[in-house]
């Protein structure tokens, strides 16, 4: 993920530039945009407030991402990137691996890289997160291009568990009821602080995935 999250970065820096200068002021206010977007929101963070962290002077936003919202779909650009990886590594190929199989590794690869907050996937949940409460035209973006696709693939693993079409009702219910599980383990302060370390209490991702995957395959074997 390091090797890729780098890429991605250096993907979306200008090109060509014979003096560095140009390329090094757009590579700090995204990598700046990134942090303050995160962990702030969109609303939330100033072109100012870039800047002034960045080393950059106002007008550098404007000459590198056209104004507050290039820079922020630059930084969804390199999210979803990132989401994209992600997505690749819960998926196996059909043809060798069995639905359950199929399943069993989804839930465990996602469930680590949720409950993981020094990955450095965390700042795209980060980001997502700040979507959910107040969408920008960036939600549609992360939707169609990372959400979506990771939905449709384990909805049809769970059709394929249940023995139905993709578009049986139990499947949309049951895809709903993992992911719920699922992102519940994620890192969160308002659940830390009702509830403070319920239900983790030191549980490895290991053994969280474990028995959502033997709680969801029982419901999904009841209701076949």
């Amino acid at each position: 993920m390091r090797h890729g999250h780098a890429r991605l970065l250096r993907a979306a820096i200008r090109p060509h530039d014979p003096h560095g200068e140009g390329t090094a002021t757009r590579e700090r206010l995204l990598n700046t945009a990134i942090r303050l977007f995160s962990q702030r929101g969109f609303e939330h963070v100033a072109v100012r407030d870039i800047c002034r962290e960045a080393g950059a002077n106002l007008a550098a936003v404007n000459y590198h991402f056209g104004d507050k919202l290039g820079l922020y779909m630059a930084v969804v650009d390199v999210a979803v990137g990132i989401a994209l990886e992600v997505n690749a590594l819960t998926m196996l190929p059909g043809t060798i691996h069995s639905a359950e199989e199929r399943f069993r590794h989804y839930v465990h690869v996602y469930v680590g890289q949720l409950m993981n907050v020094d990955a450095r996937t965390s700042w795209c949940h980060e980001l997502i997160q700040h979507e959910q409460v107040d969408p920008t035209p960036a939600a549609n973006v992360f939707f169609e291009k990372a959400i979506r696709p990771r939905i449709a693939y384990l909805g049809g693993v769970i059709a394929e568990l249940i023995g139905c079409p993709p578009d049986d009702t139990r499947v949309s219910r049951s895809v709903a009821g993992v992911q719920a599980q699922c992102l519940f383990y994620r890192p969160d302060p308002f659940r830390v602080a009702v509830l403070g370390e319920w239900p983790v209490r030191g549980d490895s991702p290991r053994a969280v995935a474990d028995h959502i995957i033997a709680f969801s395959l029982a419901g999904i074997r009841a209701i076949r």
